[in-house]
């Protein structure tokens, strides 16, 4: 930075950055301006990006992964828990596993608004330890009261989980990156059904000398929360700004490798012109639309998948060791998913492609429904969880559609808010009157998603019909000022870390 002069005026808010045409005030513009020009001072070779990247990966997603992984197994207790000596049935089940969701979406904006006047890092790990606290607290009490008012709160907790990771890999990674990325610690739900399945089938054989089977399940996993949110604590960078384990000429690396993505990293002041641009925007409605068509399902297959796959007439231990090739198969779709959306650099045609088996199993599942094919519906629970991959996908399409830091916390969470009411209506889909069938449940997923294929066709089309207009509005301003290439590029780098929205930033292309 040596063509610029840095000032501190008393507050660290109102440090000022001064070139030859501008004056900067880091409290309205992109955080890592305080390690990088306007425009770019500093080279990089593309072996040192490589390099750079492969010291992130080491990091930043097995960190993402081990949270992911602890959010799911704390979500699916309550699955393993309905078999294993659970006190609370019925209705009274139904209504416990619908908390955390009430208490998720009461608190995701809050928790995000938050979290973005906090380190991320330090917010994230947090909350980790705290909801681990909370789950081994499970094996307390005996009543549907404090089970109802636990559950809200490790909803209230683990809202912050999946904005936050999204955000950080999006201040990371460049666009062809994000999508293979999210993939790694999404296929954690996988990961973690095989890894909850074997872990309570092991338990189930633990006699019960007064002490339920299921509250060994909350203790474990609770322990295992904790562990996980002290090395977040430890080791989860804010930023790249704030990343101790990169080195100060790394750290300015790394975001001038994302300079061209034109997403910028982050911003502490929280913008209302933001959030109204966000809720104004249709493509911010449309995603909402599509996470709530798709998972929907979702919340009843979380809760009651066992149930279901119990009700084909398998024992107990059989159930909990049959869900584990369903977590394989999720596994494997979701990797193969963020890989392809990379690679093509597309987001909604991955997720069509997972929605067929999907189809095909709530096929299945309806059309053999009260037959004895057992063998066959079984199978169908398996395929039937391809597209919860979609919501990696999602992650995805946000991490690489949005621009300026409050509207993308704000799109995060309207997409989170909308995760949460989907998974309230879904587990009233699957209501105790229809057991052990739960046809209703059945015939749900199979017209969603019917529907949420066509949705992405739409939401592809918006995206590329606003490139064509960004495009042509780019080539007007060129012609109008005058510019040759060579001032295009200088005021595509001026653009990058000024913490403008996509619809303000003329250079910022979205990804069908």
């Amino acid at each position: 930075m040596d063509d610029k002069e840095v000032k501190d005026e008393k507050q660290l808010d109102t440090v000022l950055i001064t070139d030859a045409d501008s004056d900067v005030y880091l409290r309205d513009k992109d955080e890592a301006l305080r390690l990088v020009g306007l425009e770019r001072t500093a080279v990089f070779t593309e072996e040192y990006y490589a390099k750079l990247r492969r010291k992130m990966d080491f990091v930043i997603p097995p960190l993402c992964a081990a949270v992911y992984c602890t959010q799911y197994l704390d979500k699916t207790a309550l699955s393993y828990a309905s078999i294993m000596g659970f006190p609370v049935t019925g209705q009274g089940y139904n209504l416990v596993a619908l908390s955390f969701y009430i208490g998720f979406v009461i608190w995701v904006f809050p928790s995000m608004y938050i979290a973005q006047r906090l380190r991320l890092g330090k917010y994230l790990g947090a909350n980790i330890v705290a909801w681990g606290v909370i789950m081994m607290l499970h094996a307390i009490p005996k009543s549907f009261g404090p089970f109802f008012a636990m559950r809200l709160i490790l909803g209230m907790l683990e809202s912050c989980v999946a904005p936050i990771l999204i955000l950080i890999i999006s201040m990371f990674y460049k666009r062809d990156e994000q999508g293979s990325r999210i993939a790694w610690f999404y296929m954690m739900n996988g990961v973690s059904g095989i890894f909850g399945g074997f872990l309570a089938y092991g338990i189930s054989f633990i006699p019960d000398r007064g002490f339920a089977p299921f509250k060994i399940i909350y203790l474990m996993l609770g322990a295992f929360a904790i562990a996980v949110g002290v090395a977040v604590l430890l080791f989860m960078p804010d930023s790249p700004t704030h990343a101790l384990f990169l080195s100060h000429e790394e750290r300015i690396a790394a975001i001038e490798r994302i300079r061209e993505e034109q997403g910028g990293t982050e911003n502490k002041r929280l913008k209302k012109e933001q959030v109204i641009e966000a809720l104004l925007d249709i493509r911010s409605w449309l995603i909402v639309l599509a996470t709530l068509l798709t998972n929907i399902p979702n919340g009843g297959l979380a809760n009651f998948t066992n149930i279901i796959v119990k009700g084909f007439g398998y024992t107990t231990k059989q159930t909990l060791i049959l869900s584990t090739p369903g977590g394989a198969i999720g596994i494997l779709s979701t990797v193969i998913s963020g890989w392809y959306s990379d690679k093509a650099g597309e987001r909604m045609l991955p997720i069509v492609w997972t929605l067929i088996p999907t189809l095909a199993g709530a096929a299945m599942l309806v059309g053999l429904n009260g037959t004895d094919q057992k063998g066959a519906l079984l199978f169908a629970t398996w395929i039937v969880g391809t597209y919860g991959c979609s919501l990696a996908i999602i992650y995805a399409y946000n991490a690489s559609n949005t621009a300026g830091h409050t509207k993308k916390v704000t799109v995060n969470a309207m997409t989170l808010a909308a995760f949460c009411i989907a998974n309230i209506v879904g587990t009233e889909t699957f209501l105790p009157k229809d057991a052990p069938d739960y046809l209703p449940g059945k015939i749900s997923i199979l017209v969603l998603l019917s529907a949420q294929l066509g949705l992405c066709f739409v939401i592809r089309w918006v995206n590329l019909w606003m490139n064509k207009k960004k495009k042509k509005a780019l080539e007007a301003m060129k012609i109008q000022n005058g510019w040759s290439d060579e001032d295009l590029k200088r005021e595509r780098e001026r653009a990058a870390f000024v913490d403008m929205t996509d619809k303000q930033n003329p250079f910022f292309v979205y990804t069908a």
